[in-house]
């Protein structure tokens, strides 16, 4: 049985280990947990109440100071089976799907939520389950644009991981042109330069020096071609990919500033992190670098 295959029948807990970005976050889970309800589209389940089954793991937040002990530090267990029971009472519903997206959308309210496995079964149906399983996450969220008719509609941006090689490349401005009519709008992520930098023997120091020196490969970059426009905080990229523009990223900021940020100092993991979180509708990665496994856009070698 293959890898997908064997996941796709795996435990939520399972899946989302396979799955893990390139910065790992704590995991809680509630197993196997049952309940009646009145649930169904068709007309034998109606005024039926049948047994559910929810297996739901959450990953969160890690705490960034000790936790004492202290249950308020924490996303209390308590709150996957309240998510549940309140979507339960709020109103008699058709689908599964609708009720995984609810109890995944309670959960994700929790302040240290990220990202949420939710399955549900069905145990009386027959001599089987009969489930669904939905996966979301606090940075799915995609820019909205409203258009001339005033429909809304998702911009998911194309993120480009270069090397120093892709860089310094003649044909650079002939691979943005591709870039840039593949998709709406083009993010560019840049590593570190080919030069010495300084070494602090500390590590949350030593990640700020080589964010500083991934910002200044990124105005090299801004030198090649006057479309590559440095960008630092998510305001200017949010304006920028709503206009379809190609920006060069300065991680810096919005790493720092992030609450849930990456803790890694590798640039193919930060590029992956910030494709995440503007949900991306892939990233093309160039040179010879690891890519991060269990991302949840689509990643690929240019």
């Amino acid at each position: 049985m293959s890898t997908d295959v064997r996941l796709a029948f795996a435990h939520p807990e399972e899946r989302s280990l396979a799955s893990a970005s390139a910065d790992p976050r704590d995991r809680i889970s509630l197993r196997d947990h049952i309940v009646e309800a009145d649930i169904g589209a068709f007309q034998q389940e109606r005024g039926h109440r049948q047994r559910l089954m929810f297996n739901v793991v959450v990953e969160v937040r890690p705490v960034a100071q000790p936790l004492n002990d202290d249950v308020d530090r924490i996303l209390s267990y308590d709150r996957l089976t309240w998510a549940i029971a309140a979507e339960l009472a709020a109103e008699r519903l058709n689908l599964l799907e609708t009720l995984a997206e609810r109890v995944a959308e309670r959960i994700l309210a929790e302040p240290q939520a990220m990202r949420a496995f939710v399955r549900i079964e069905k145990l009386d149906i027959g001599p089987y389950k009969l489930g669904v399983e939905i996966v979301r996450s606090r940075a799915e969220t995609a820019l909205q644009v409203v258009g001339q008719d005033g429909e809304a509609s998702s911009v998911h941006p194309l993120v480009v991981y270069l090397d120093n090689a892709t860089l310094e490349a003649p044909d650079l401005s002939a691979r943005l042109d591709q870039w840039q009519a593949a998709g709406p709008s083009v993010i560019l992520c840049v590593g570190l330069p080919d030069l010495d930098r300084p070494q602090t023997g500390h590590k949350p120091t030593q990640r700020r020096v080589d964010m500083l020196s991934i910002e200044q490969n990124a105005w090299r970059l801004a030198a090649r071609d006057p479309r590559c426009v440095v960008m630092a905080t998510r305001t200017e990229i949010d304006w920028a990919v709503k206009r379809g523009q190609v920006m060069v990223w300065a991680p810096s900021k919005m790493v720092l500033d992030a609450v849930d940020g990456p803790s890694s100092r590798d640039p193919v993991a930060l590029a992956l992190w910030l494709a995440e979180v503007m949900a991306a509708s892939r990233m093309i990665v160039h040179g010879d670098v690891a890519l991060p496994a269990g991302s949840r856009v689509s990643v690929e070698r240019a």
